[in-house]
């Protein structure tokens, strides 16, 4: 199959980029600056510019672009947070239509946090409504809209919901590491806050199959089985890397001054279920916490 994707040099599209490759699909990657590479092209959403012959032949289309979460959200990160995801759909929905392309399948990111942020023992499916309308709750609704408006020129459109990616190459997993570099780790806030997370590669293979299984359709929370709280994922840390584990939680009125609003992904975390992803025959490689830790830290 011949695919296009967005935000190909992230976290999340090397892994993927090299896997459909040994899958035998043809790749075809939009770059901000020009490469001059075979199958990548220039695109510039904010200008609402793509290069026309990226758009030859493909089939599908892997949505992954997107500013990092993990910045301080002034307002203007805002509109750079959402505009780099929404904005960047639209303009590719609008080249389709230019070339009236006719696509197997639309993937696209999307966050776990589409529920709001909040901290709660309930454990959320797909089909939760919305409990708390916070800014990563709207930014997250609004970028599975920009993707589902795909369904009028694709067979299927899935959004996978996805939790704090484990890599040792980057994404959520460095800078929590970083917090043992000191000899010692802690929770932080009350450390009762749930924490979904996933393996690199678990995501890795979730969005393969969405691409090759057929069966896939919809919106999928991406996660791991094991959710743990705040203080289990740090004292897990701390175990694995041979540091010292102090029970004493980081105050949050200090994450909040450090972090500002973006405090409240660190702070607040409920429990989702991958119930729906494991439904199609998915298997988890790192279902647990500590198998991944192991591979992450120990290898």
């Amino acid at each position: 199959m011949k695919i296009l994707i967005t935000g190909a040099t992230g976290l999340i599209g090397k892994y993927l980029v090299q896997k459909l490759k040994e899958n035998g699909h043809e790749i075809v990657i939009l770059t901000r600056k020009k490469t001059g590479k075979p199958n990548e092209f220039q695109w510039n959403p904010d200008q609402n510019f793509i290069e026309d012959a990226a758009f030859e032949n493909i089939e599908a289309i892997i949505h992954l672009a997107g500013a990092t979460i993990a910045k301080r959200w002034t307002k203007e990160y805002k509109k750079e947070l959402y505009s780099s995801r929404i904005n960047a759909a639209n303009i590719l929905k609008s080249y389709c239509e230019k070339h009236k392309i006719k696509l197997k399948s639309f993937i696209s990111a999307s966050g776990i946090n589409y529920y709001g942020t909040f901290t709660s023992d309930e454990i959320l499916t797909e089909n939760s409504p919305i409990k708390k309308l916070d800014f990563l709750a709207e930014l997250s609704v609004d970028w599975e809209k920009s993707a589902y408006q795909f369904s009028e020129i694709a067979e299927r459109v899935v959004c996978l919901r996805t939790a704090m990616v484990l890599a040792k190459e980057g994404g959520s997993f460095v800078p929590l590491k970083k917090l043992t570099d000191f000899n010692l780790a802690s929770p932080v806030g009350k450390g009762k806050q749930w924490m979904n997370w996933i393996h690199i590669e678990d995501l890795m293979n979730i969005y393969v199959e969405a691409i090759e299984n057929p069966q896939y359709n919809g919106s999928y929370n991406a996660v791991a089985d094991e959710t743990v709280t705040n203080e289990t994922f740090m004292k897990s840390m701390a175990q694995k890397s041979n540091k010292f584990f102090l029970p004493i939680p980081v105050p949050a009125f200090m994450m909040k001054l450090i972090m500002g609003e973006m405090s409240s992904i660190i702070l607040e975390g409920s429990r989702a279920s991958n119930e729906k992803i494991k439904s199609t025959g998915f298997t988890f490689k790192y279902p647990n916490l500590n198998h991944a830790l192991d591979d992450l830290i120990n290898k």
